[in-house]
Formats: C-alpha cells, sequence, structure tokens
C-alpha cells in the first residue's frame, strides 16, 4: 500500500503523548539538555505537554501507528477593545521530513480552523516560527516585541512613593489580582485562565522571582517578573495600571544598582521605553510577535465594537482567503452612529478588495487603513478609507504570553 494510502487523520490522545513530544522535539530541535538548563527534570520534560492532549484540540496524521505530522489549539479567550473573544491558539505544529510536500499540513491546517469555528472561536493567534508560511495560511502580524538594555548608569532616579514594593512567591495571587485587571484597560491581550498561566509560567528558570508595588491603600497595582544572572537583571514582564505602581517598580529595580551592570527586558507595545528615562541612549529593538486571523468573519464582526461617529457608514467589500471558503465572496458592512454593526453577505459593486491577513491585523489595530492603503494592501475605490479610519480604535495590541 502507498504512503498515502496508508495516512490517516485523526485525534490525537494522551496515549500518544510520547510521539507528540518525539515530533516536537524532532522538528524545534529541542534536547534534554536545553530544558534541563531551566531545572527540568526528565519526568517533568515527559508531562510537560501533557495539558495539551488534554485541554486542547490536539490533530494528527498517522503513518499506521506512528505519529507524523501534527497542529494543536488551545482554548483560550482575549479582550479585543473591551469585548471578550474566544480564540484558539495554534501550537505544537510540525512534520517530519520525510513526510513533507505531501499537503498534510494544509489539510490539518483547515481542518483546525474547521474545529475552531463549530467551537465559536472566531479568531486565532499564534507565535509563527515562519512568518511568510503563516502568511500563505492567513495569519498576519498583530503584536511586537521590543527588547531593551539600560546600563546601571542610565537607571532612573528614585522618586519619593507613597506605597511600596514586596517580592512574593510567584504563586502569590496579587500576581493574578494585578494582570487582570491590566487585561481590563489593554487590547488584543490574554485572558489568562488556569490553562494560560501554567503555559506563561512553563519554561521560567528556577530562580524567578516575582515584586509587587502596593499603593498606600495596600492595593496591588504593579508587578514585576524577573531573574538576575551574571551581574545582569532580566524582566520577563512588568505590567502595571497606573504610572505610580511603574515608578516604584522602577525604583525598586534601580535599588540593585550594587548587584547588576544591566538590565535586560522585553516590552509588547509601539511605546518605547526611552523616552520615560532622563538618560534616553539606551538600546532598544523590535521585532514582530504574535499572528492572528480571523476564523469566521461574521462571527467577529457580531461581537466587534466598532467606534461612533456621527454618521452611518456603509462598506461593500471583496475579501479573499486562502484557507476558508466561508470568509470569501462579497460582504456588506452596516454600521451604525453608534457603533452598532449589521454584516451581511453580498451587496452592489464592491469598493474595497482586500485579504483575510490585511483586515485581520487592521480591525486588531496593529496597522491603520491608511497605512494599509499606501502600501498596497488594501485596493479600494476613492473616499472609503476616511471611512475605515472612522470605524477602528486607536489602542495598540499587547501581547506578551508564549505558548
Amino acid at each position: 500500500m502507498s504512503r498515502e494510502k496508508r495516512l490517516k487523520m485523526k485525534k490525537i490522545e494522551t496515549a500518544h503523548l510520547h510521539q507528540f513530544n518525539q515530533l516536537l522535539r524532532y522538528v524545534f530541535q529541542v534536547t534534554n539538555q536545553d530544558l534541563q538548563k531551566v531545572g527540568w527534570k526528565e519526568r517533568e520534560i515527559t508531562l510537560a505537554k501533557l495539558p495539551i492532549l488534554e485541554q486542547a484540540d490536539v490533530l494528527g496524521w498517522f503513518d499506521g501507528e506512528k505519529l507524523v505530522s501534527q497542529v494543536a489549539v488551545y482554548p483560550f479567550q482575549v479582550n479585543i477593545f473591551g469585548k471578550t473573544y474566544d480564540m484558539g491558539g495554534l501550537t505544537g505544529v510540525g512534520t517530519y521530513p520525510e513526510y513533507a510536500n505531501l499537503g498534510l499540513m494544509h489539510k490539518l491546517m483547515g481542518q483546525a480552523l474547521a474545529n475552531m469555528r463549530e467551537r465559536k472561536q472566531s479568531l486565532s493567534y499564534l507565535y509563527p516560527y515562519s512568518i511568510p508560511y503563516y502568511r500563505r495560511k492567513g495569519w498576519e502580524i498583530i503584536s511586537d516585541k521590543m527588547t531593551f538594555e539600560v546600563k546601571d548608569f542610565q537607571f532612573p532616579k528614585t522618586r519619593k512613593m507613597l506605597g511600596e514594593v514586596e517580592r512574593v512567591s510567584l504563586d502569590n495571587n496579587d500576581i493574578r489580582v494585578v494582570y487582570d485587571q491590566f487585561v481590563r484597560q489593554s487590547h488584543a491581550v490574554m485572558i489568562r485562565n488556569d490553562l494560560a498561566w501554567e503555559e506563561y509560567w512553563r519554561w521560567d528558570p528556577e530562580d524567578l522571582t516575582a515584586a509587587i508595588y502596593y499603593d498606600a491603600g495596600r492595593r496591588p497595582s504593579g508587578y514585576v517578573l524577573y531573574w538576575i544572572s551574571n551581574e545582569v537583571f532580566h524582566i520577563k514582564e512588568m505590567v502595571f495600571t497606573h504610572e505610580e505602581a511603574r515608578a516604584g517598580l522602577w525604583n525598586f529595580i534601580s535599588a540593585h544598582i550594587s548587584m547588576v551592570t544591566k538590565v535586560v527586558g522585553n516590552t509588547f507595545t509601539h511605546e518605547p521605553l526611552a523616552f520615560l528615562l532622563e538618560d534616553a541612549d539606551i538600546k532598544e529593538t523590535i521585532s514582530p510577535y504574535y499572528m492572528a486571523r480571523i476564523v469566521d468573519l461574521e462571527l467577529f464582526i457580531s461581537q466587534y465594537p466598532f467606534c461612533p461617529h456621527t454618521t452611518d457608514r456603509v462598506w461593500i467589500f471583496k475579501l479573499n482567503d486562502p484557507l476558508l471558503t466561508w470568509n470569501q465572496g462579497i460582504f456588506t458592512l452596516r454600521v451604525a452612529s453608534d457603533g452598532s454593526s449589521e454584516l451581511i453577505r453580498g451587496g452592489d459593486q464592491y469598493q474595497t478588495e482586500l485579504d483575510i491577513q490585511t483586515l485581520t491585523t487592521m480591525l486588531l489595530g496593529y496597522k491603520r487603513p491608511d497605512y494599509l492603503a499606501k502600501i498596497g494592501r488594501i485596493n479600494s475605490v476613492e473616499g472609503v478609507v476616511p471611512v475605515l479610519e472612522s470605524l477602528v480604535d486607536r489602542q495598540i495590541p499587547y501581547f506578551s504570553d508564549y505558548y
């Protein structure tokens, strides 16, 4: 029997855990030594991805009993301009090289997206190991990761604060309290359930430490997660809900000046840290981070909070999607002055043609309509781009998770 006829797509169960891990290790070239460097023991390594098989939708191609290609989708939620969206977090993507060029992953992704649609997950996020590959499948960049380096002589001067910082254990519930507050005022951010928090902590070094800023009323309003190694203060994430907490956390970091020579960390917005420092001559680099795609356009639009305006607006557009037929065709979007909307299939002569990648990054606010039109990603008749500009809020996406 030929290889193509032997191959069967089916759900991956917990009984396939060893094969699932082996395929991931091979594809991403992760060794036991790599994992043990961050304190993992052999049994922990083996069980690390068990939650995926227990809680996620995991599909694979099998050649007989051998798993040869796989993809997993986590059940997550994100905050899109104040609205809670069910999101399918794509991960665990891989195929053994001897089974490449058979269209296995293309079919797996198509089925995974169809399953997301059935589960009312109108959005999908993923971390791209190849941006061109995932763009061809309908995903587009929607967030950035900015890495910074601040030398010890550039640390901000200590400011008198009414609150105080305390070092706490990583399981301190106030970390979640701060994050939940932060989520409510942020856009495109992960709403972390227990599974999301497990993934968030999964690959951290053993000496990761947490410090929380408490205001004068003992309310937690910011935290920094960090570790110190070779005289470098490494920031995993700094979250704060107001300026006082940000300044208080930097007071705490600056107090390490006798222990460290520099601070290295990441931020996940377009706002450079440099502007906030007295000595702004610091090193900052920016790179694309997560990608997203709209899975079900009609469901996505039914939840989407368009901006209010002085008048009603109508947009007729032709949408192209490389994988999903239900997202293809001509649509008419009617948005009332209060921001409520109606999307119907069909319409008279369309004003705009674009693809699902462009529509996703535009509606998530990563790139503005006028910019997308200038670079040729939106092809519209005259007068449409200002209408699109009036539809989308101007918040910058923030996404700091990794799974």
